[in-house]
């Protein structure tokens, strides 16, 4: 069962809200997921982010024992604020893109945290069998963004096969921040598919869960920078992949090569990750061209059905980041969001969809309890 909880931190310069969720099996670990907003008025951006590191040592206090396992920051200008953000949050796997909170903060935090699990590298925590490794902030160099996904793609595969993993069978989800997507989304497209095709990702085996989103690093040739979260241990069928397909459409259908989704099963719950989705129909179309409110509830009823296939309903999701395009959109699209789920952990940012035409995108990650006797707890 997902506890949802909400925390006013203080001792800060800037007053953090905390939005919290909480999820454990009877004699198994607990994690939490948990995003932190500043009320950081005309505060400037150390404060704020100072507040923030606050308020997080305040919640890590508070879960005992358990590791920080990732942490991104939203920045509005990673230009000017990476650096400072860097030393602040210097001792946490950290994420950092410039995808500007729309509540009017200059920086806010996802983070995800876990009891009982060993640190056992960069990025890399161990439990019962399982290391769960997460590669954030990559970069690579290249012309242009088609060569900087093919080299970050074979760096990532490199690291993975030095650890004994594939990209295939143990990466679970990606991310995809590209400056400029509506120029440079299609170099990623493109070689993303050639890079997958030579490791047997295809159509008649599987992808991987992704978001591509705009995301601008700090420095201005970076054209994408990627996340990417594998779990080593993973035995074979212990991920499916979602698909909804009276909603949506497979990807390479129109050319692109991710996984809607994708449910991980432990012997005691499923992790499950929703890829970033907007409103799409089962023919690869935009639906509601131009209406932010009905792609909104077109993109709901799109996680929704990809939720129910993996087992799980909204109830169950423990974090929400959603992306919009315009800000003049956000209002409508906050006040959405919390009139129906105003308890579960979100943040809206300012980053462009892969489509002009969409307005709106969501990802997010939801928990379950069950056991696949085969496969060890988590």
């Amino acid at each position: 069962m997902i506890l949802h909880d909400k925390i006013v931190c203080g001792g800060g310069v800037c007053r953090v809200t905390a939005q919290v969720a909480s999820f454990a099996t009877h004699g198994g670990v607990r994690e939490w997921h948990a995003v932190l907003h500043v009320d950081g008025g005309e505060r400037q951006f150390a404060d704020q982010a100072a507040s923030l590191r606050r308020a997080f040592e305040t919640l890590r206090e508070g879960f005992a024992g358990a590791e920080c396992l990732m942490c991104r920051l939203f920045l509005s200008d990673a230009a000017a604020q990476q650096r400072a953000a860097a030393a602040i949050f210097a001792d946490v796997p950290l994420s950092m893109i410039q995808q500007p909170p729309l509540d009017g903060s200059k920086v806010a935090v996802w983070a995800i945290f876990c009891e009982g699990v060993e640190r056992v590298g960069e990025g890399a925590f161990s439990h019962n069998g399982y290391t769960h490794r997460y590669a954030l902030m990559r970069e690579a160099a290249g012309a242009d963004s088609a060569s900087q996904t093919t080299a970050l793609l074979d760096a990532y595969g490199a690291d993975l096969a030095s650890c004994g993993m594939t990209l295939a069978d143990n990466c679970v989800r990606t991310w995809f921040f590209v400056r400029d997507v509506d120029v440079n989304y299609q170099g990623v497209v493109d070689a993303r598919r050639e890079k997958f095709d030579s490791c047997g990702l295809t159509p008649k085996t599987h992808y991987i869960a992704s978001t591509g989103i705009e995301g601008k690093p700090d420095r201005r040739d970076v054209f994408v920078r990627m996340d990417a979260y594998s779990v080593e241990g993973l035995s074979e069928g212990q991920q499916q992949y979602l698909y909804a397909r009276d909603y949506l459409n497979p990807t390479y259908e129109y050319g692109v090569t991710f996984e809607r989704g994708v449910r991980v099963d432990y012997g005691d719950r499923s992790h499950i990750f929703i890829s970033g989705t907007a409103s799409i129909d089962n023919r690869g179309r935009v639906v509601h061209a131009g209406d932010v409110r009905r792609q909104t509830e077109r993109m709901w009823e799109n996680v929704e059905a990809l939720l129910r296939e993996g087992g799980a309903t909204m109830d169950d999701v423990m974090s929400i980041i959603v992306y919009l395009r315009d800000t003049a959109d956000y209002a409508v699209v906050r006040d959405m969001f919390a009139r129906r789920w105003p308890d579960i952990p979100a943040v809206i940012t300012l980053a462009p969809v892969c489509r002009p035409e969409w307005l709106v995108e969501m990802e997010c990650v939801a928990v379950t309890k069950g056991a696949v006797c085969s496969y060890r707890p988590l």
